[in-house]
């Protein structure tokens, strides 16, 4: 499969590369603040996310969780950030060690996640779908 990028010029690739990392910060931002107006900026109408627990989540639930406090993060690290350009979507797979809660339960630990990103009509990239898996220590048990 080849990606948008092969055939960009160089600028044109580093500025979309650019706006996806600025997008993302501004996602960990929004939710480590739970800034709703933020958040309903960067998802699309039809967002949808599959939990770490393998549930999912509409845009109006994610937006929910946070609003009411369910879902309540104090920290969210990011690295290994690895983006890839197809057409006009892009997928970002990053790590991120994360301390929160969902509910009573703690949530902090280390994650695998990966968000997908599509240009909207007016050409703006909005986050459409996420998937988060749980990185588990080879001792733990399953």
């Amino acid at each position: 499969m080849q990606t948008l990028q092969a055939g960009q010029p160089r600028g044109q690739k580093h500025e979309n590369r650019h706006e996806i990392e600025r997008i993302e910060e501004a996602w960990r931002s929004a939710v480590l603040k739970a800034d709703i107006p933020a958040m309903e900026a960067l998802l699309t109408d039809d967002y949808m996310a599959i939990t770490a627990s393998g549930t999912l989540e509409t845009r109006e639930k994610t937006l929910a969780n946070v609003r009411t406090g369910v879902n309540h993060f104090t920290s969210i690290d990011l690295s290994e950030r690895k983006l890839r350009f197809y057409g006009t979507t892009v997928l970002v797979t990053s790590r991120a060690e994360v301390r929160g809660t969902s509910g009573s339960r703690d949530i902090s630990g280390s994650y695998r996640y990966t968000h997908v990103y599509a240009r909207d009509a007016q050409g703006k990239w909005k986050i459409v779908s996420f998937e988060a898996s749980r990185i588990r220590d080879p001792d733990e048990h399953k």
